[in-house]
């Protein structure tokens, strides 16, 4: 696995817009579909990286623990299911149904839509205000396969409690890590450098 680390797009930026489908249900999703809510969080998920069979249980906890508040989930998938068909849309069908997942999962062919968000690693977790706005980018917590520090899900809690009381976002965000999106050969974007 390559360890690559989120990019960190700028904060203050604007959400992409994306019409993707949902792999469970096959309904067209877009920001729009999510415009009642005051908070997006948006995810770049696969099911096979090490990094996300990790963190998964702490996502679902997060999704399930802020259900009740003004926070909308969707998490996508990018990776070239061609040359890794876990990730088809029909194994994310799947994955999603095993674990009940509390939000939408999205598969994404064109792989547009990892680029427009400056995604580079699974797990990349994106906050938007109700303006949609970035507010915060980068991990969940410090917790790493392997490292023995606990999962809490600390900075990616700490940062949806900030932007639901509309309070100031901690300055100190650190990256994301995992392993790199699976670009397809020759899709790779300008911002990711090959290992």
């Amino acid at each position: 696995m390559a360890l690559t680390y989120s990019t960190m797009l700028a904060l203050g930026t604007t959400a992409p817009d994306f019409h993707l489908k949902d792999v469970v249900t096959n309904l067209d999703i877009s920001l729009e579909t999510f415009k009642a809510y005051k908070i997006l969080l948006v995810m770049f998920v696969c099911k096979h990286c090490p990094y996300v069979v990790h963190v998964k249980d702490e996502i679902l906890r997060v999704a399930r623990d802020f259900s009740e508040q003004d926070l909308a989930v969707v998490a996508i998938s990018s990776n070239d299911a061609e040359a890794y068909p876990d990730d088809s849309p029909e194994n994310l069908k799947q994955f999603a149904i095993d674990n009940s997942l509390p939000f939408i999962l999205c598969y994404d062919p064109t792989q547009n839509v990892a680029k427009d968000y400056g995604a580079a690693c699974t797990p990349d977790f994106f906050v938007f205000d109700r303006g949609r706005t970035l507010v915060y980018r980068g991990q969940l917590d410090d917790s790493r396969p392997g490292n023995n520090v606990p999962l809490t899900g600390h900075d990616l809690r700490n940062a949806i409690d900030a932007a639901l009381a509309d309070k100031p976002q901690s300055s100190d965000q650190k990256p994301s890590v995992g392993c790199n999106i699976k670009w397809r050969a020759g899709n790779e974007p300008s911002y990711f450098a090959r290992p």
